[in-house]
């Protein structure tokens, strides 16, 4: 049997996608970005913790887009060169056949020097028919069945493989996302049926409170696939009309969290008598901070990698000093952007960014609302850089892609105004973007945005948050409002998501005009300033945070207390 280093883990966390590395295909977008940073904040604390995800041998697509339309490739790589393989196997059943699964380990290292290992589970092996080698493909397989398997395969072959590699003292079975809820089934096997048992070990995160984002699956294909290894109460357990694998993790948990306050609360609205608690999302501040911040917070505050809660000394940096490295980074998205656009970016100019997944309720085109108006407003003075993928399936959202890139020729030749948008988005991408933008945008419908963690790295970079009261950034402006503008009205407004678009685009433009712009071209010094207040955000926003409320809250774990849960202002 391969040996592993130290496998005296408590902590069994369970994503579908995990962000390991830029250029390693095992992510789509936020999900697997929060797990990798999950993590990363896990290894620096030295939480004993095992990861469980799949390694998909065509990631989830390479982004090109040409004449504005998007064109999915399939990734080429070869995993075995950043993988150790594991030469355990475990079997699962899809309907009457066996299949084998394989696994592959990556490390996460931390500060310290504490590694969590990941294992990723492989169906592409020898001796697997071929149809069954290609259960772990591609990442969200939009066929049902593939579907079903790859969930089937990181809940139960995932428990399955921890058991076979001697992780024998897991406590907690943690399930980011309803995804690997087929380990419910699992255990309910391993304790007989007793569900409070399995309960006792298993916690759910829920990070969506958008409906189609939880998976539902019909029963006639669920049954074809499990066969007789169903457990009897599984109706009860997942639904009456369809297995919603959201709904079968809280039944088999005995904790669940939203991923940020308001969060929590509609998705206690969505599951109606489940105790929902919230804990909000974060990120690792080491790995998405600017390398001349870096340099910056390194000289002028030491001790900040260890301690978060020092980057509320950024007052003590000069604004001059400050705004030459933001410069430096707003230079390096420049160079980028023109060596991969036509357009021609100027870096003198208030420089505006959105970036993240392109669909509708995202709102992508909502700053477009009266284009004429926005022409006006940012005549010469204002640029934007857009960027994100669509998925494969989602039309509307590659329409979206080609009308933002459309807008370019006309918002140049009409106005003088760079619009530019970028593709093969990944995290080499978001790096240059958050740090290397003035302002971030974001403008989703009202209370479907969970979390949105790119505006926490803005915010870390010195790039002010132009957002829509949603998600973390009712928390973020409620503690300081100097660290952005907030678009519209906010939760207290009882008709808040019932305004038609235009009533949003109206106080974008009115606050674009009014005071983003002026701000930004008459007081260099007064938005320096509000750089700072951003900053000092990240002394809450971050997962080592996160990651210490998950050790109390949701694990179990007795930990020395490392970081303060509230700004001092």
């Amino acid at each position: 049997m391969f040996e592993l280093e130290n496998k005296d883990r408590k902590i069994a966390y369970f994503s579908m996608e995990i962000a390991l590395e830029s250029d390693i295909p095992t992510y789509s977008g936020g999900l697997g970005v929060l797990a990798g940073d999950t993590l990363r904040s896990a290894a620096d604390l030295e939480i004993p913790l095992v990861a469980v995800t799949l390694c998909y041998d065509k990631g989830y697509f390479f982004q090109e887009v040409i004449q504005g339309r998007q064109i999915e490739r399939e990734i080429q790589w070869e995993f075995s060169s950043e993988f150790e393989k594991l030469p355990n196997i475990v079997e699962l059943h899809i309907q009457d056949k066996k299949f084998k699964i394989g696994g592959w380990l990556y490390k996460v290292r931390g500060e310290t020097g504490f590694e969590i290992p990941v294992i990723l589970l492989d169906s592409n092996i020898e001796g697997n028919e071929h149809w069954q080698k290609n259960f772990t493909h591609i990442l969200y397989d939009a066929t049902p069945f593939q579907r079903v398997v790859q969930e089937m395969i990181l809940g139960q072959g995932g428990i399955r493989m921890l058991e076979i590699l001697g992780f024998s003292g897991i406590q907690t079975y943690h399930m980011n996302e309803g995804h690997a809820a087929f380990g419910v089934f699992e255990l309910l096997n391993k304790y007989h049926g007793n569900l409070e048992e399995v309960r006792k070990r298993c916690i759910f995160t829920t990070h969506t409170p958008v409906p189609a984002g939880h998976d539902r699956f019909d029963y006639d294909l669920i049954k074809d696939i499990f066969r007789d290894r169903l457990p009897s109460n599984f109706r009860d357990l997942g639904g009456k009309d369809q297995l919603n694998m959201s709904l079968l993790a809280l039944n088999g948990s005995r904790y669940c969290n939203g991923v940020a306050q308001k969060h929590a609360i509609v998705s206690r609205k969505m599951f109606p008598g489940f105790e929902i608690d919230g804990i909000t999302n974060g990120i690792h501040n080491n790995f998405w901070l600017n390398p001349y911040f870096r340099k910056l917070f390194d000289e002028q505050i030491p001790g900040w990698s260890m301690d978060y809660n020092l980057l509320q000394d950024v007052w003590d940096i000069g604004n001059y000093e400050l705004w030459n490295q933001h410069m430096k980074a707003k230079i390096d998205l420049m160079d980028y952007e023109k060596s991969h656009s036509w357009v021609l970016l100027d870096e003198k100019k208030l420089t505006i960014g959105f970036a993240r997944r392109i669909t509708e309720y995202k709102r992508p085109t909502l700053i477009f609302n009266d284009v004429e108006r926005l022409g006006k407003i940012c005549k010469n003075r204002v640029q934007f850089i857009f960027a994100g993928k669509a998925h494969p399936r989602d039309t509307q959202g590659k329409d979206f892609i080609k009308q933002i890139s459309d807008m370019s020729d006309y918002l140049y030749d009409s106005y003088g105004i760079g619009l530019v948008f970028l593709g093969a988005y990944d995290m080499d991408l978001a790096h240059l973007l958050v740090s290397g933008v003035d302002v971030w945008l974001n403008n989703p419908r009202r209370y479907m945005e969970a979390s949105g963690t790119s505006g926490m790295k803005a915010t870390l970079n010195g790039v002010l948050n132009f957002s829509i009261l949603d998600g973390w950034w009712i928390e973020g402006y409620q503690k300081d409002p100097m660290a952005g503008w907030a678009i519209g009205p906010g939760p207290q407004d009882p008709n808040a998501t019932k305004y038609p678009d235009s009533y949003d685009a109206n106080d974008l433009y009115h606050k674009l005009e009014r005071e983003i712009i002026p701000l930004y071209y008459n007081n260099r010094d007064g938005w320096t300033e509000r750089m700072k207040h951003a900053i000092r955000l990240a002394a809450y926003f971050n997962t080592h945070r996160m990651v210490e409320e998950y050790a109390k809250r949701a694990w179990k774990l007795k930990l020395q207390p490392r970081w303060q849960s509230e700004l001092n202002f």
